[in-house]
């Protein structure tokens, strides 16, 4: 059966321009980092994607890395692409990154001229795709010279792989470096991928402060903090929870202190306040920044998606707001 949008989808969401370029990005962009991998069920990714699509978010991010197995998302995206989306293509803005350990061997990590080109070409053939409209480095290469980097990602561009560049996990006097490289290099450079949440503000140590100077956009990654400024943590950490389980090492038990279990519920007293769910504030806080243009979201189930999108009908805040949420979080 032919998948037909939502005719009234760009009305359901703002699109925020990125920097000084001339692309919009939705106010929330949809993430494939988890739940597209190989034991995760088509159907549902099929039906997640549908709905991100009829709600009107059309950015799509991925990496190659993705899965479990690595690359096993992209597969999944790419496959669902062309059974369902393939003539909605020129609306949709859709990213991959490389930059962490993706094949055996020296050539297949980090940020060397011959790993990032050969890792978008794969990434383009598992999603049977001719170019991506962003491409990123997802993590700084300590041992590779930030030109080799940079001019790879140039050549992306110049060779009709990529429409734009990114980097991720930058920091402030990193990004700097990059900038003046990629402008040299007349490099379309507009985006940076960075953590940011409510319990992690490292970048506003800096790193918004160049992107603001340069012109350049964010989108914030784990705006939820791996799912701890939901209401799964109101009552402690839950057995079948994330932090909980052992295996995960981006979130567990030792990160769920007391002190933020007592910060999760003030700041959820302040979410009921404002009409709001927990995650559905947290999502629209970090849109409060200047420089973020995207709040980048994951989910395993598509009432999640309808939940996220539902923040942006409260999307601003009193300064009163503002300036309690500042004090429960120092």
């Amino acid at each position: 059966m032919t998948f037909i949008a939502n005719p009234k989808r760009y009305h359901e969401i703002p699109y925020n321009r990125c920097g000084n370029s001339g692309i919009k990005l939705p106010a929330i962009s949809f993430g494939l980092w988890n739940n597209f991998g190989g034991e995760d069920t088509l159907e549902n990714q099929r039906r997640m994607l549908m709905k991100a699509f009829d709600l009107g978010i059309t950015h799509f991010d991925l990496a190659n890395n993705y899965g479990p197995p690595p690359g096993a998302a992209e597969k999944n995206f790419g496959r669902i692409l062309n059974e369902d989306f393939s003539s909605y293509r020129d609306e949709m803005i859709i990213s991959t990154k490389a930059g962490f350990r993706m094949w055996d061997g020296p050539y297949g990590d980090w940020g060397s001229r011959k790993y990032l080109i050969s890792s978008l070409d794969q990434s383009l053939q598992r999603m049977n795709l001719d170019y991506v409209d962003i491409f990123y480095h997802h993590r700084p290469d300590p041992e590779t010279p930030l030109e080799e980097t940079m001019a790879a990602l140039d050549q992306t561009v110049r060779q009709g792989k990529a429409l734009y560049v990114g980097i991720s996990n930058y920091n402030a006097e990193q990004t700097k470096q990059a900038i003046d490289i990629l402008k040299a290099q007349g490099t379309p450079f507009i985006i940076h991928q960075a953590a940011y949440s409510m319990f992690d503000r490292t970048i506003e140590n800096g790193l918004t402060d160049v992107l603001e100077e340069h012109g350049t956009g964010c989108i914030a990654y784990v705006p939820l903090a791996q799912g701890l400024l939901t209401n799964k943590y109101l009552k402690g950490i839950p057995k079948d929870s994330r932090a909980a389980k052992e295996f995960i090492p981006f979130l567990n038990e030792r990160d769920v202190s007391s002190d933020k279990l007592q910060k999760i519920t003030a700041l959820n007293t302040i979410a009921r306040d404002r009409g709001q769910t927990l995650a559905q504030m947290a999502l629209v806080w970090v849109l409060q920044e200047k420089s973020v243009v995207s709040a980048l979201i994951g989910a395993s189930r598509v009432s999640q998606i309808e939940e996220n999108v539902k923040a942006l009908n409260n999307s601003t805040f009193t300064q009163a707001e503002l300036d309690t949420i500042n004090d429960i979080l120092k």
